[in-house]
């Protein structure tokens, strides 16, 4: 999407979603040792660090204020060379269309075959039950199409792709280290845990469901920690709480699925700041 596109989107959203608190989103700031972030109005993109490589987990909106960003967070545009990519949603792609400020054109992108179908035209990305077609995304940089289940190798960082279909037809979810999974679309916290995501984006509701369930069956079979980490929600290292409303869908405008921590305007930035960014780990989501 056009960064003027993206700057409707912001408004359009932002009246929309307006005192729903269904976003809440993390600020830019780190998580632990090996996990960063970069808020972005209502979504998150994340930096996983190990052994003086970076890779980078979505790529945000089409969004003026990125770069200024990372800086907060001492990552340097140009030393982002793989990006992950969960789906190719404006808000997880932005960075990488042509109009952008190009800071990663000679990064690779993963992103999965199924999901590289929008990209090519093949399928078109439709929201608000199906009613709605987006415009079709760009991104030019060197592409490695992922299959589900398949382990890749970035420097000593591991990486196992997992097919979570439903949110788009070809979302994938990324364990990394089999210790850190970012979720993308596919999870949204409440206050009282985890449900499928928001249903108005959704492809296929009943299709998200069925895959978050296998998604809880494969983690939970590890039997070891993980952190879940979504794309508009925080993060939580709970699995109970994480996968707690699974077969329910997040309807945003049911007061059943809202949480009163989350900001009355998501797009509405003004507490994320470098001072904290720099000096204050982010705290995991728990039951209020």
């Amino acid at each position: 999407m056009a960064r003027k596109d993206s700057e409707n989107q912001k408004k359009s959203m932002s009246r929309l979603f307006r005192g729903k608190a269904i976003f809440k989103p993390l600020n830019t700031g780190r998580i632990d040792g090996h996990v960063s972030c970069v808020r972005e109005w209502v979504a998150n993109i994340f930096f996983y660090t190990k052994n003086g490589v970076t890779i980078m987990i979505d790529a945000g909106y089409n969004y003026a204020r990125l770069q200024e960003k990372m800086g907060w967070l001492d990552i340097d545009p140009a030393s982002i060379r793989h990006i992950l990519i969960t789906h190719q949603d404006t808000d997880h792609v932005g960075a990488l269309e042509p109009d952008s400020e190009q800071l990663f054109k000679n990064a690779e992108v993963y992103i999965g075959e199924i999901e590289n179908r929008y990209l090519t035209g093949e399928a078109r990305r439709r929201v608000i039950h199906r009613l709605y077609k987006l415009p079709m995304v760009t991104i030019n940089n060197p592409k490695r199409l992922l299959k589900d289940s398949e382990v890749i190798r970035i420097g000593d960082i591991r990486i196992e792709c997992i097919l979570v279909p439903g949110h788009t037809w070809g979302h994938m979810v990324y364990l990394i280290d089999d210790a850190y999974l970012f979720t993308g679309d596919t999870i949204w916290f409440g206050a009282d845990g985890g449900y499928s995501f928001i249903s108005t984006l959704a492809e296929d509701n009943k299709l998200a469901v069925q895959s978050l369930e296998k998604l809880e069956n494969n983690i939970r079979a590890r039997k070891q920690p993980v952190k879940i980490i979504p794309g508009h929600t925080g993060w939580t290292d709970d699995l109970d709480f994480a996968f707690r409303h699974r077969t329910e869908i997040c309807s945003p405008f049911t007061k059943k699925y809202t949480d009163p921590s989350a900001p009355y305007d998501g797009y509405i930035e003004d507490d994320d700041t470098e001072e904290c960014a720099r000096s204050v780990l982010l705290r995991k989501v728990t039951v209020k």
